[in-house]
């Protein structure tokens, strides 16, 4: 496996110093957030570092890439792909709050956060980084609680199930649309389904890497997809 570059290792470490955690706490939580971060902040350097070195492995240098929601956690990985592969990366998250923690911290790393939807990126890339938002609890409660296994037959409200569904196959059609072929993306296991679906019914062939990676904040196991035209 590839490893990151020291120089790289050291900026990451460095933003992560200049976040301003106290206003990430209210972000990320109701309450508690200075032990959250506490907790967390050394488990998204070393979480993300691997994954970003994962991607080294994977990604061509000179590329775009599309991340959709990233937040702090995507700190390395959005790093290592600007700074050890050249690549071009394009990252939204509709929290503008922590876009503009994140736009502080990463002011003179010649790399930002749009508060904008997703679908507004211009151009196509050739990784989709989409990781636990296809089943967010707090959009898609309904169908997360179903894809996790927790829903309730006893109150589950199909109707809003259904709602959701069409939102999540309207959002993965939208972002796996600005894909040029051959691509990877990175997503969560339980969102592999969405992923696949897409591939289906577009004629695209996916193959999903043997491996997966923990993540920090959520801690869902993460993968990698590879995505090509069909014959």
């Amino acid at each position: 496996m590839k490893r990151l570059e020291r120089a790289t290792r050291k900026r990451i470490t460095s933003i992560f110093r200049r976040l301003d955690y106290d206003a990430l706490g209210r972000v990320y939580c109701d309450e508690g957030g200075e032990a959250f971060w506490k907790d967390r902040r050394g488990a998204c350097q070393e979480f993300g570092i691997r994954i970003a070195e994962a991607l080294l492995d994977r990604l061509p240098a000179g590329g775009r890439s599309l991340y959709v929601g990233a937040g702090v956690a995507e700190i390395p990985m959005i790093a290592a792909e600007s700074f050890d592969l050249g690549r071009t990366v394009a990252a939204f998250n509709l929290r503008a709050d922590e876009v503009g923690v994140l736009n502080d911290a990463c002011r003179d790393e010649g790399f930002f956060w749009s508060s904008a939807d997703a679908g507004r990126a211009e151009g196509t890339f050739d990784h989709l980084w989409i990781v636990s938002v296809l089943n967010d609890p707090e959009r898609f409660p309904e169908l997360s609680a179903l894809s996790y296994g927790r829903a309730n037959p006893a109150v589950f409200n199909c109707r809003r199930f259904e709602q959701e569904r069409n939102a999540v196959i309207s959002l993965t059609a939208a972002s796996m649309a600005k894909l040029a072929t051959p691509a990877w993306v990175t997503t969560s296991v339980e969102e592999i389904p969405w992923i696949a679906a897409w591939c289906q019914q577009t004629e695209k062939t996916f193959v999903v890497d043997g491996d997966d990676y923990p993540t920090a904040i959520v801690g869902d196991p993460l993968c990698f997809i590879r995505i090509a035209e069909r014959g």
